[in-house]
């Protein structure tokens, strides 16, 4: 059998792959060598700009199976019928670290689900929290910034961290979250996954539901101590990276039960706290978890970088019977994801297999630009409408209409009578167990202690003592300890 023959990027056979043209043997090399300059021209393009956050991800492929009859609720296609499965793409990182950072490290986790249904593709981008650390999107690139390396320094620092938290008494729920147990979760496999923000689903009849999503592994929840993560994220930094890898290499195929909460729409302006408050949580004794189906994870990318790298989510791709609510930090990713990716992958990211539907046909009048592979029919045409059988919108809309009222502006007056910043961080303190609260504390209290200016920390402190009295009693002790040692 004979070898495939080496090729350009034009296709043109490659003479010599091991000596770059010259003039003579000794001379200067040849701008004509076109192989050559290629060559050197593709290396120098490898990597892409990686991601503001969640640079450090994995990923893998698997399938949804409907378990659970929700017609009731959405008109959604992949969700009608029990035991119809839907191709999935699962995307984990880390949030504030680089692309070289560890896995085994105290931060939230993205959790992103892309569903190649047969009506498009669908996004879920969430995390392993059902909460997070503001509620408004335009304090984001405040918020990251405080999160990453330092300009200056070149690494986190606990000056920045807090000194953000301090200015955002919202945080205080989401860094109770992070600053717990689970701040460190032992795998990808074993934690939670959660859709976090608010959304809309919409049945057959128009009727329209607010849901929230939870994933729960069906592995257990596993999470690392402080010292362990530190051992581990020193022997292998890519210790989440591996054991995805190897467990589905071996057969052994992580899988998460996908739950809602539904709230009915016409209840959401009477609810106590704003229900689209991506800061807190629906208590499940108001809205219980409903079963909706099963996540399983069984083949693993053939490239991390053509599948991973450049897997795209956009939590504004909804399908019908699915769209948004007006939960604030989500209305302001349904532009900020897709912008970033056009950004770091060009204007035709959806083109590639990883982002491009698999149970449907796009057909839309996008044309042209960087990267364009959709050509399309000698004489199709790029407008609509037209009178040449171009496709046409359906007129039916993807999910229920929201009333809105009130005037244009930016507002921070409270709409429901509980919307304090402090009150459920409270709650979860009072649920974890002595041995839990005092690793939590443990855990702040060496960050927090780290901070240069006792007035940031004083921020700091106020707000545990405001969410419970006993949880700021015992992190102003600690913190106090540690800063007199």
């Amino acid at each position: 059998m004979s070898k495939r023959v080496l090729t350009t990027e034009s296709g043109a056979p490659v003479a010599d792959n091991q000596n770059s043209a010259s003039a003579g043997v000794g001379g200067p090399l040849l701008l004509q060598d076109q192989h050559l300059l290629e060559k050197l021209a593709r290396f120098n393009r490898e990597r892409i700009p990686e991601r503001v956050v969640h640079a450090r991800g994995s990923g893998a492929y698997g399938y949804f199976e409907v378990t659970d009859d929700v017609t009731g609720f959405t008109y959604a296609d992949f969700l009608n019928t029990v035991g119809k499965r839907t191709e999935v793409f699962l995307r984990f990182s880390t949030v504030a670290d680089s692309l070289g950072g560890a896995d085994a490290v105290r931060d939230p986790r993205g959790f992103a689900v892309k569903f190649y249904t047969a009506e498009g593709n669908y996004d879920l981008v969430g995390n392993n929290t059902p909460v997070f650390f503001i509620k408004d999107p335009i304090k984001f690139p405040d918020f990251i910034h405080s999160q990453k390396r330092d300009p200056f320094t070149g690494r986190q620092e606990p000056d920045n961290v807090w000194d953000f938290w301090a200015h955002a008494p919202e945080a205080t729920h989401q860094v109770t979250w992070l600053m717990g147990d689970r701040g460190i979760p032992a795998s990808y496999r074993h934690m939670n996954g959660y859709g976090s923000h608010t959304y809309q689903w919409t049945n057959a009849d128009g009727e329209a539901f607010f849901v929230k999503y939870h994933f729960k592994t069906n592995q257990g929840i596993r999470c690392l101590s402080s010292e362990q993560a530190a051992e581990i994220a020193g022997k292998d930094p890519n210790s989440h990276q591996t054991d995805l890898l190897q467990a589905i290499e071996r057969g052994v195929n992580p899988s998460w039960t996908l739950y809602v909460q539904i709230m009915p729409a016409a209840e959401a302006a009477e609810y106590r706290f704003n229900p689209f408050d991506l800061t807190k949580v629906w208590p499940h004794k108001d809205y219980p978890l409903r079963r909706v189906g099963r996540l399983v994870l069984d083949r693993n990318p053939d490239n991390v970088f053509a599948e991973v790298e450049q897997a795209a989510f956009s939590p504004n791709n909804f399908v019908p019977g699915i769209g948004p609510s007006p939960d604030k930090m989500l209305q302001g990713r349904l532009f900020a994801y897709a912008d970033a990716h056009r950004y770091r992958l060009g204007v035709n990211h959806t083109q590639l297999a990883v982002n491009a539907p698999k149970a449907t046909v796009v057909n839309n009048y996008g044309r042209d630009g960087f990267m364009a592979t959709n050509a399309q029919g000698r004489q199709a045409k790029n407008y609509e409408p037209n009178s040449y059988d171009g496709p046409a919108e359906t007129g039916r809309p993807l999910s229920a209409p929201l009333p809105v009222s009130g005037h244009t502006g930016t507002h921070s007056a409270p709409l429901h009578t509980k919307d304090d910043d402090f009150f459920q961080a409270g709650e979860l303190y009072r649920l974890m167990s002595a041995e839990e609260k005092s690793r939590l504390i443990a855990n702040i209290a060496g960050s927090l202690s780290q901070v240069s200016r006792d007035d940031v920390i004083e921020k700091n402190l106020a707000h545990f003592h405001a969410a419970d009295p006993e949880y700021g009693k015992r992190v102003e002790d600690a913190v106090r300890a540690l800063r007199e040692d």
